[in-house]
């Protein structure tokens, strides 16, 4: 009885088996049929064969994906792949990249295990961290003896032991201070690991005999490494499932200048996270910190860029409404060449490089294809004016942009003076060492002057940097002093984001000194009535104002610049640009009927009329003799 009672416990299942029912579950849940098939057929007619196992390589991914060879970032995003190939159980990691490691990968890539799995953001955005980071060698380096270990390739993947091993050999680093972490920090559980295996009802058992895996505070994301992946993502972040990567590439790849903008792009956002000058790499609470408010959609080109994984040459994949899509499956550039550019409209800031820049905290189906320029400072004039009449019309979301160089500390010049003179006299230090700025203002209502309040909504407004620093500066609900664009005669004439909505204006003779100074909220930005000069403020000792303060730069700064670009961009589609179009021309149709009114026909009561209507004479209005 004893013996049959034993035989009949459940048999614990090995690593291998766990693996292949959670990809078994995977492809059930997060698949349908045809891509499925289309999945297994693309992992045959790629993969490598050694004994009975077949397997991916590094260079066979970066030819199938068409990475780009310009900025050697195959390496980078294979070690990712490699450790996430090796979920659920990490600290096995490198995988091998069989076709079970291969649905890990593209389901988590992809973000397609939410449909499955109950963890969240925050749990993938600790994967992609421990993926790509390396882990202090100086426990590592005191097992070793003599110079010749030392002086081995660094970027070589060596086999060591699992209870002292990383998933990537890295550098000696500076070990964390834990008193700098916050309490869930300090935590390292594996949230989205445990779920997964909760989902094949393995519990306590499964973790029994498992080396334990290193804390992320002892690891980082070397510099070098995640700017490589900066800028895949800013090539892969208007892609579409279908599209070859290579119609994205080829401007970087012909163009040296294109490059170094796409490298100073990512540049700028790499400064979010760390000093490149002062550290070697990003650490996991800085990690963890940025991406949530700057970098919120930061991950967002891996979905379509693995989802390639999902179409199958031999099936035709393209819809059948559509002329000449038939070849869309075997050639993905007819599909780019069908679809709209990712911005129709040329301009001095944004550009390819900055539009996927954006996209990182604004929702890209805002964004590629659907954005239009209203106004260009330089094309329009730098007027309230040109603007008001550029702007005003468009009854959808917009994005300003601003760009200038920083002024010196002493003004020069009878312009520079007059604007620093009506600035508080309070300054603070400069905010980065670059001497060319942009700032922006993502605004989800339509332009407005705005007489006594500004106007804004807290979910739809949003204030940032772009560069040197890449910031955001999400609007709160200390105050609503959102947006305010005033005019004479009845305010001081300014463009102002996050201040206090300027008095009225007094009379000449009664007006003091303080009533000719703008007020600076707590996190702003101004610009002075001729788009001249503008001011960043920064006050991050008083916690903000209608705009939160910055999340990585915790300190009071202050950038004074001089314009030298100014742009407004429409978000929305052809509707909207129908709809300004048309109000543009009823403008049109009414100054012209205006100006064809004819007067002096000799009948004094239809011309009084006239002028009646138009508010010319009458209520106190005499409007000189009508004899």
């Amino acid at each position: 009885m004893g013996q049959t009672l034993s035989d009949e416990r459940p048999r614990r299942l090995s690593r291998e088996e766990v693996v292949h029912q959670l990809a078994i579950r995977f492809t059930e849940k997060c698949y349908t049929s045809l891509e499925v098939y289309s999945l297994k057929d693309v992992f045959k007619s790629l993969a490598d064969q050694q004994s009975d196992i077949e397997f991916l390589k590094e260079d066979t991914i970066a030819r199938f994906l068409e990475l780009p060879d310009t900025f050697r970032v195959s390496p980078v995003l294979f070690q990712m792949i490699s450790f996430i190939g090796a979920f659920p159980y990490l600290q096995d990691a490198p995988a091998v990249l069989g076709l079970d490691q291969m649905i890990m990968v593209i389901t988590i890539m992809t973000d397609r295990y939410r449909r499955v799995l109950a963890r969240g953001s925050r749990d993938r955005t600790k994967l992609f961290f421990k993926s790509l980071a390396v882990y202090d060698r100086k426990p590592l380096d005191k097992e070793v003896s003599g110079d010749k270990e030392t002086d081995k390739d660094p970027t070589q993947e060596q086999p060591s032991p699992r209870s002292s091993r990383s998933h990537v050999p890295g550098f000696t680093v500076d070990q964390v201070g834990y008193e700098d972490l916050d309490e869930d920090d300090i935590e390292d559980d594996d949230d989205l690991e445990i779920s997964a295996l909760e989902l094949l009802n393995i519990h306590e058992a499964v973790k029994e005999g498992d080396a334990p895996s290193r804390p992320v505070q002892e690891a980082m994301i070397p510099a070098d490494n995640f700017r490589k992946l900066l800028m895949l993502l800013l090539l892969t972040a208007g892609l579409d499932a279908q599209e070859s990567l290579s119609t994205h590439t080829s401007r970087i790849a012909t163009d040296r200048d294109e490059l170094e903008k796409l490298r100073s792009t990512a540049e700028s956002i790499l400064a979010t996270f760390i000093d490149p000058e002062k550290s070697p790499g990003i650490r996991y609470r800085d990690f963890t910190r940025v991406i949530p408010t700057c970098l919120p959609h930061l991950f967002q080109g891996f979905n379509p860029l693995f989802e390639h994984f999902l179409f199958s040459k031999k099936l035709d994949h393209s819809p059948k409404q559509e002329t000449g899509a038939r070849d869309a499956a075997s050639n993905p550039t007819v599909i780019h060449e069908l679809a709209q550019p990712l911005l129709q409209d040329k301009a001095d800031i944004l550009d390819l490089n900055v539009l996927p820049q954006l996209s990182f905290f604004i929702p890209g189906s805002d964004l590629f294809r659907r954005l239009r320029l209203l106004y260009s400072g330089n094309d329009a004039g730098f007027s309230m004016g040109s603007f008001e009449t550029k702007v005003f019309n468009w009854r959808a979301p917009t994005i300003l942009l601003v760009r200038g160089t920083r002024v010196a500390d002493v003004p020069h010049g009878g312009q520079e003076a007059a604007f620093s003179a009506s600035l508080p006299p309070r300054r603070f230090p400069h905010g980065s060492k670059g001497s060319r700025l942009t700032f922006g203002l993502y605004l989800g209502q339509p332009w407005r002057h705005t007489a006594k309040e500004c106007f804004g909504d807290p979910d739809s407004t949003v204030l940032f940097q772009l560069e040197p620093v890449h910031d955001v500066f999400p609007a709160s609900q200390i105050n609503r002093d959102y947006v305010a664009l005033t005019k004479p005669p009845s305010n001081h004439a300014q463009l102002s984001v996050g201040c206090p909505h300027p008095r009225p204006s007094k009379a000449r003779a009664k007006a003091t000194r303080g009533d000719t100074l703008f007020s600076l909220g707590a996190v702003s930005l101004l610009l002075d009535d001729s788009f001249e000069y503008a001011v960043f403020n920064h006050d991050y000792t008083s916690r903000g104002g209608a705009f939160r303060p910055s999340v990585t730069r915790k300190f009071d700064f202050q950038d004074r610049f001089e314009v030298e670009s100014l742009e407004v961009w429409g978000c929305g589609g052809d509707a909207e640009a129908k709809a300004q179009a048309e109000h543009w021309a009823w403008e049109a149709r009414e100054a012209e009927a205006r100006r064809k009114v004819n007067l002096g026909t000799g009948d004094v009561e239809t011309d009084r009329a006239l002028l009646e209507m138009a508010g010319l004479i009458g209520a106190n209005r005499s409007g000189g003799s009508m004899g």
